[in-house]
């Protein structure tokens, strides 16, 4: 009998540390099943949801770039994802067969802000692709001041800053940083294989926040920047492993063990 399995897939792929993640969770757990990586091209990628909605071992996906849009018009939408988030980085077939997406990078972004008092707070977002979606969903809930979006088409910012209600400006990425409490990179700009982010942290306060969604390096240029002025920072493993978990327990039915993080990290890091 072939084993259940799920797994993550994007353009590129290399470099994903999911399958390290869920395989430690199923390890834990003592599950028999599986979690691998797969290249899918953009032009790959309807065939790809199609043969899998047969599979009746496949339990589903995690969609990285560039395909977290994309998704939109390939699954069934029953928490209405498009009209809110506009992204889907989980793709889930039940017990049914149905195949639905969903989006836990929000839940798992704002994980390690929910502490902060991020009420009326300036934000400077970098991007505004799937994943900047996820973030400025999760922002517009939090409350957050006045956000600036750094893209390379501000016209696509500010039409992201619309959708999501938030007053503040679209720049393009040369803009100087205006001072900010919270300054996220949601683009692949500093990713390994992907161009450098070139900014000056100079006008953030000596309060504000960094934090960089990028996990490949995990110490990013971005954050090393931040840690050498003394600012605060978060990196890419923590939204990471907050949305896998939210994943996992979609895939495999049961809660990921998150009293092995700490273990989980070293491992990552590793």
């Amino acid at each position: 009998m072939n084993r259940p399995y799920a797994e993550v897939i994007g353009d590129p792929i290399a470099h994903s540390k999911s399958p390290l993640i869920h395989a430690f969770w199923l390890e834990k757990l003592e599950i028999e099943a599986d979690y691998r990586a797969t290249h899918v091209v953009p032009d790959d990628l309807a065939r790809f949801v199609a043969e899998r909605r047969e599979d009746a071992t496949w339990r589903g996906c995690n969609v990285t770039i560039p395909h977290k849009i994309a998704m939109l018009d390939l699954v069934d939408d029953p928490g209405e994802v498009r009209d809110s988030i506009g992204a889907m980085n989980t793709i889930v077939r039940d017990s049914e067969g149905r195949v639905f997406g969903t989006n836990t990078d929000a839940a798992g972004f704002y994980a390690p802000l929910a502490e902060a008092d991020l009420t009326g707070a300036p934000v400077v977002v970098i991007g505004a692709g799937g994943a900047a979606r996820a973030v400025l969903f999760a922002l517009a809930r939090a409350g957050v001041g006045p956000v600036t979006i750094l893209n390379r088409s501000p016209l696509k910012g500010a039409a992201l800053l619309a959708r999501f209600g938030l007053k503040g400006n679209a720049l393009p990425l040369s803009a100087t940083l205006p001072p900010a409490h919270l300054l996220v990179n949601t683009s692949a700009l500093g990713m390994k294989g992907q161009p450098p982010l070139e900014i000056d942290l100079a006008p953030l306060p000596e309060d504000a926040i960094v934090y960089d969604i990028v996990y490949a390096p995990l110490e990013t240029d971005l954050l090393q920047q931040a840690e050498a002025r003394g600012l605060e920072t978060i990196d890419g493993l923590e939204m990471l492993i907050g949305q896998a978990a939210m994943a996992f327990e979609l895939f495999f039915g049961r809660p990921a063990p998150r009293v092995h993080d700490a273990e989980l990290r070293e491992r990552l890091i590793g």
